[in-house]
């Protein structure tokens, strides 16, 4: 939430994703297993990486279709703001269930 105000919508898009214009691409390390990546000129949030696997979460607010995409699954949940629910059900997922499935310390 610091990080977007709010929700952050992605796409696993997997290990194989190219970025036009690369070079605005700025990283931070937001923990010793992920990063996220944002535009350096305007500050869009592009996507969240998991560094062991390579694996990208894209932004669908960068996304052209993403009218097509289906919401299916909520991550952090435990975190939730009360002050939101989504209408739609989904699986659901904690910290902790996140940390055990990406962290490398639990591989």
């Amino acid at each position: 939430r610091t990080w977007s105000a709010g929700p952050f919508m992605t796409v696993d898009c997997g290990h194989d994703v190219k970025f036009n214009g690369e070079e605005n691409i700025q990283i931070f390390d937001s923990s010793d297993w992920a990063e996220r990546g944002f535009c350096k000129k305007c500050g869009t949030n592009l996507f969240y990486r998991l560094k062991s696997a390579n694996q990208y979460f894209v932004s669908t607010g960068i996304m052209s279709k993403s009218n097509q995409l289906r919401f299916d699954h909520q991550v952090y949940y435990d975190h939730k703001p009360d002050n939101y629910e989504f209408k739609n059900d989904t699986q659901t997922m904690t910290e902790a269930e996140i940390i055990a499935m990406y962290s490398p310390d639990n591989k």
